[in-house]
């Protein structure tokens, strides 16, 4: 076992104390000659003498620096973002892997739950991906790029990474894109200040190579932690210490993850045993390879572990093949042990979430909140209060809401959107007003920021109900089009096609954001085709158009009411 801690403890004790270093009048950053005014420069200063005050923990930071950096660098070599963000980490962290801020920003870089969701990375119960190194460290290059693809220069992006584009937008005339040369002066923003006091402070003391070496090791299938530092002859526990952001028994297999390996010593021979590992791997199977066991298979539905019932299955027979307690099982699938399985089902393995992945299901012939819970993983409890229900009972097109957010009048008028009545006379009629009061919002910051603002920029708008999603939104300051997408509940990709916006180049204040699926016109001037969007029910699309549900089913030869994402309706034009 290597001695880790007994490393450190060695490389600590052989530091000296070292006078503060002195901020500079000249100083480069990122391609660029940066000027400090001698105002700015004795607030540096101060910064700087703080940081350095005690140097035991200079040296503890500068010595995960070490051992962090190097996969840093490469990662922003790869997203060509300056080496020079690489201190920034140091300021948001002190590369603490499972530091939380007051504003529950997460991780290394700090990112919130919704920007780190943004920006690629997953955030659930099994996985945290902004205490992974490589991966929230690549998340934080791209957000870096997006911030400067608004100004061309990398000063205000480094701003924007604490108050959002729009932030900097509103607070910066001139924004001199594409400068070469700029002054830092006492009007400087305070983050950029703090920032450039903690690349003097441990510029010099991060040089060198560390104590400990990580080394990554990129993983493509479901395998515990256990299983891995056995491979690697490491402690279970030191293992967990470098990959944090695992916070099951398991790492998924649901796509390849970056996991870090520690090593003391330049960590060579174990890089080319991985190298080795991953090329044997590569090795095409043999053929008389035993087949996976298909009935055994595990999905994932909503973020859960799930297996599908056996015909004639029972619950006790489940969990035994499923190797789980009874009891949770029950629970956790919101049953109880005399009731049967229903063959083809898929039943879940954990607790369902208390939130589903999308924000509403409108219900269908057959179904009731029980099998709508299955269906997207969330608690029937949890179903039947943001619905204002007690019993499972749901009527057909009623909008079942699952993400948490309650409507704000009387349950009642959801089963007005369409029901069939106890003599199964459908009605037919699409009544303009009223619908249904549909979501109020969780309150939440229009900064982008995926870091904690000491001054935070508020909606005030956050805390209103929405009655109807609007035609069309102008963007706020420092709203992103995931906070639009949260507050109208509409998915980030919808909006982004309808608007034909590119992701990685954002939006700007006072630009008019379109809610609503484009048209598309055909060459009968009378008519017109509509996709359905996930969203979409005959109910929404003939409220759209001003039209009935018999209408749309009549144009469109449709025996049920049923529609299929990206299935095209015909809507005629009426006189």
């Amino acid at each position: 076992m290597m001695k880790l801690a007994a490393a450190l403890f060695t490389c600590f004790s052989t530091i000296a104390v070292a006078q503060s270093p002195e901020v500079p009048h000249k100083m480069q950053f990122a391609g660029m000659t940066l000027t400090i005014r001698d105002d700015a420069r004795r607030e540096i200063q101060q910064d700087v003498d703080l940081l350095t005050k005690s140097p035991q923990h200079v040296a503890i930071k500068a010595e995960r620096a070490k051992t962090y950096f190097p996969l840093i660098e490469k990662v922003f070599e790869e997203e060509r973002v300056p080496d020079d963000f690489k201190y920034l980490v140091l300021q948001e962290s002190a590369l603490i892997s499972d530091a939380v801020s007051t504003s529950n920003a997460v991780g290394f870089w700090q990112f919130k739950d919704f920007t780190a969701i943004e920006m690629g990375l997953r955030v659930d119960r099994e996985v945290d991906e902004r205490m992974n190194i490589v991966s929230s460290s690549r998340a934080a290059a791209k957000y870096l790029k997006k911030n400067n693809i608004y100004f061309n220069n990398w000063l205000y992006a480094l701003q924007a990474y604490q108050m959002g584009a729009g932030g900097v937008l509103q607070s910066v005339k001139d924004h001199e894109s594409g400068t070469k040369h700029m002054e830092i002066t006492s009007k400087t923003y305070w983050y950029v200040k703090k920032f450039l006091a903690h690349k003097v402070a441990y510029e010099e003391a991060v040089k060198g190579p560390g104590a400990v070496k990580v080394i990554t090791l990129v993983n493509h299938q479901k395998k515990s932690m256990e299983e891995l530092a056995r491979e690697f002859a490491l402690q279970e526990d030191e293992l967990k210490s470098y990959n944090k952001w695992v916070r099951t028994e398991y790492i998924p297999g649901d796509k390849p993850y970056m996991v870090a390996i520690p090593t003391a010593g330049d960590g060579k021979a174990l890089s080319e045993a991985i190298a080795s590992a991953s090329k044997t791997k590569e090795q095409p199977a043999r053929v008389n390879a035993k087949p996976p066991d298909a009935k055994n298979e595990i999905v994932s539905i909503n973020g859960i572990a799930a297996m599908k019932a056996l015909a004639g299955e029972t619950s006790s027979a489940f969990v035994t093949r499923a190797g789980i307690d009874l009891a949770a099982f029950l629970k956790s699938n919101d049953i109880s042990v005399s009731e049967k399985l229903i063959a083809g089902n898929f039943y879940y393995l954990k607790k369902k979430k208390t939130k589903a992945s999308v924000p509403q299901h409108v219900a269908q012939p057959g179904e009731n909140l029980w099998t709508i819970s299955q269906q997207y993983g969330v608690q029937l409890r949890k179903l039947q209060k943001y619905n204002g229900l007690t019993g499972k009972s749901v009527a057909a097109g009623t909008v079942v809401f699952l993400s948490g957010k309650k409507y704000t009048t009387n349950p009642a008028s959801i089963t007005e959107v369409a029901e069939v009545d106890a003599s199964n006379t459908f009605n037919w009629s699409v009544e303009s007003e009223p619908v249904v009061d549909m979501i109020t919002p969780q309150p939440e910051t229009t900064s982008p920021s995926p870091i904690e603002t000491e001054q935070p920029v508020v909606d005030s708008s956050a805390n209103l109900a929405i009655d109807v999603i609007p035609v069309s939104h102008v963007v706020a300051q420092g709203e992103t089009l995931y906070s639009i997408a949260r507050k109208y509940h509409l998915p980030v990709m919808d909006i982004a096609q309808w608007n034909k916006l590119k992701i990685e180049e954002g939006i700007k204040p006072g630009q008019v954001i379109s809610l609503q699926a484009p048209a598309l016109q055909v060459p009968n001037p009378t008519e017109i085709i509509h996709q359905v969007k996930t969203a979409d029910t005959l109910y929404s699309v003939a409220r759209q158009y001003n039209v009935t549900i018999k209408e749309l089913m009549d144009w469109n030869q449709k025996k049920d009411f049923t529609l299929a994402v990206g299935e095209n309706l015909k809507i005629l034009k009426k006189q």
